[in-house]
């Protein structure tokens, strides 16, 4: 049944679906974050989540050795 919704889906449904996933699960992170690390700030939980998004590598790249 949910394969059948999904074929009968315009391309752009399914982005659409797509995006909202994707939003949901960084705002889900995001809050995390925040509960993991209560006195950061917004800046420090932007940093933090694109770390992880990044990876360690990149991220020291980038932004260098901004957060622990």
């Amino acid at each position: 049944m949910i394969i059948e919704f999904e074929r009968a889906m315009s391309p752009g449904e399914k982005l659409s679906r797509a995006l909202k996933a994707s939003a949901f699960v960084l705002a889900a992170t995001r809050a995390g974050l925040k509960q993991q690390y209560p006195d950061a700030d917004d800046r420090e939980i932007f940093l933090r989540l694109t770390r992880m998004r990044l990876g360690s590598d990149l991220f020291g790249r980038v932004y260098g050795n901004t957060i622990e």
